[in-house]
């Protein structure tokens, strides 16, 4: 897989309706060129896949080194999908997808070269497979945020699903025409297409004119500022913790039927690699019957009742593949699997989007990539040791057992419905005044006090108490709240932020559901005395620099 599958949210003022068709985002010219160039780079890279698998067959009989090349190839996600993910919130996205893709093509260039002359070795296969992940892993978190300014409103959630149906209908042909032209010439051949199917993701990058960051009053971030900003807004948001909880839990039982189905092929259909990309086949017909469903489904069906609907449905086609024993009821099953498949794909990947706001979607898009492919690669892992020490049948029945309660946990892990409008930076939020700006490096407390009307003095604080995940996603390391013993009238709220350009990128950051929640907090306090703000920075004492106060105060 070289080019992301395309992903898309909410952005704007717009909230998304029905889409007007299921191929309504081709209606986007600049949409329509890079997903049609996606499609060309992911049949590459599948077809480089197969090319390497069958290389390293050659070079040694080492079952270990065989295996390495997936490795090879998800490692760079774990590795650098955070880091990637803030690098693509920090820089011009159009340069980033530039470099990234060309670094591609001259690693699967240079990989293609070796192995015309001869030259390969089992680790330099394994380097250079490792170097397309990690261009792969670079442009990934950057890529899945780009459809916003690609197509229409009504298109985006749409434009998701087809994302997805790119993905599988690739993983269908690809390995297909890989096989085939490896028979034919050789895994140098394989390498080389590869390498040129590059060359249209770049023309269509190329083309499209999006991409420069907006200015900002405070100093750009840098990128561990970022990871760590991307890393507390998640930790501080519900919502995203529980479409992530559901992310891993389905996709740590779903792995099953991906790391499974060769040898469910094999051993209970008796198919040989034709029969098997058959069946791969289905899931992509599968996924294209999503795709056209999706848009009546959008509206009609709310996402937490889809998701829960279509893991129960990818529950029971697991486990119709752990008693079929005819061909072509399992292609039919599969089908069937890869509808909802698509369905469970794009309904995880818009709620997740449309819950970022526009300064965290790439950042936030990796931690999302991580406990998707963690999840993925561990159930594999998981599920081939249960059939390895029982049998098939009993792996594919603890799957879908897995499914069906993580399908029935919706119920009590709903999603929560947040409108892209109320994500939208506040725009007018005050920017607090520094007079020494010599002490900006420094740890910033803000202390806020307020004097509630009389008798809302317990509806403040729950008020204060729910508003703690706002301050700590828009960047508190901590936050406190206090009331005055002696006047329980007098109520404190604290929070520190890391320096003084960090505060000033919180108050960018405000976003209008935070700016209506303060509304409503300074709604409750006595006109008269209204909340005074304080911002405490640290003092420099003989030169020595500011430190961040310990939770202990020591």
């Amino acid at each position: 897989m070289n080019a992301p599958a395309a992903e898309a949210q909410p952005q704007g003022d717009a909230t998304p309706t029905r889409s007007s068709s299921a191929w309504g985002p081709f209606r986007s010219p600049d949409f329509a060129r890079m997903a049609s160039a996606q499609f060309v780079s992911n049949v590459g890279g599948w077809m480089q896949t197969v090319g390497a698998q069958e290389l390293m067959l050659t070079l040694t009989t080492s079952a270990t080194l065989v295996a390495l090349i997936q490795t090879a190839a998800g490692l760079p996600v774990v590795l650098l999908a955070v880091p990637a993910g803030a690098i693509g919130d920090l820089v011009d996205r159009r340069r980033l997808l530039i470099v990234a893709q060309s670094f591609m093509l001259l690693a699967a260039g240079v990989l293609a070269a070796l192995a015309l002359a001869g030259l390969v070795t089992p680790w330099v296969l394994l380097a250079l497979i490792f170097a397309v992940g990690a261009g792969q892993t670079l442009t990934s978190p950057t890529w899945q945020t780009l459809q916003p300014e690609l197509v229409a409103p009504e298109d985006r959630t749409q434009a998701i699903a087809l994302g997805a149906v790119n993905m599988n209908l690739s993983r269908a042909i690809g390995p297909a025409i890989g096989g085939a032209l490896y028979a034919a010439s050789s895994a140098g051949v394989v390498f080389l297409v590869n390498a040129l199917s590059f060359v249209p993701v770049i023309g269509a990058v190329i083309r499209w004119r999006g991409g420069a960051r907006p200015a900002r009053r405070a100093a750009r971030e840098h990128v561990g500022e970022a990871i760590r900003a991307g890393g507390r807004y998640i930790a501080a948001s519900p919502a995203l913790r529980v479409i992530l909880l559901r992310a891993v839990l389905f996709t740590f039982f779903a792995s099953s039927i991906w790391a499974l189905l060769p040898l469910v092929a094999r051993r209970q259909l008796h198919l040989g690699s034709g029969g098997y990309g058959l069946l791969l086949g289905g899931v992509g017909i599968g996924a294209v019957a999503g795709a056209v469903v999706l848009p009546r489904l959008r509206g009609r069906v709310a996402p937490s009742s889809t998701m829960i609907a279509s893991t129960l449905v990818f529950a029971g086609v697991t486990l119709a593949l752990a008693y079929v024993r005819v061909s072509g009821l399992a292609a039919i099953a599969l089908v069937i699997g890869g509808v909802a498949w698509i369905l469970v794909l794009s309904t995880l990947n818009s709620q997740y989007q449309s819950t970022l706001p526009g300064w965290a979607k790439a950042r936030g898009m990796s931690y999302y990539l991580v406990i998707f492919q963690g999840g993925g690669a561990l159930g594999s892992a998981a599920f081939g040791v249960i059939a390895q020490n029982t049998t098939l049948t009993t792996a594919l029945l603890a799957a879908a057992a897995g499914l069906a309660l993580v399908g029935l946990a919706g119920v009590w892990l709903p999603f929560k419905e947040i409108s892209p409008r109320e994500l939208l930076p506040a725009g007018d939020w005050p920017d607090p005044q520094l007079v020494d700006a010599s002490a900006s490096d420094g740890p910033v407390l803000v202390t806020l006090e307020y004097r509630p009307k009389p008798g809302l003095e317990r509806d403040l604080l729950e008020a204060l108490y729910a508003g703690r995940h706002a301050r700590r996603r828009t960047g508190a390391v901590s936050w406190r709240m206090w009331r005055d013993a002696a006047d329980p009238g007098h109520i404190l709220e604290q929070f520190v932020v890391g320096s003084w350009d960090e505060h000033l990128r919180q108050h960018e950051r405000v976003s209008r559901r935070d700016q209506q929640r303060l509304e409503e907090i300074a709604a409750m306090t006595d006109p008269a005395r209204p909340v005074t703000t304080i911002h405490w920075i640290a003092p420099r004492l003989e030169g020595k620099p500011p430190s961040m106060p310990s939770s202990d105060g020591s």
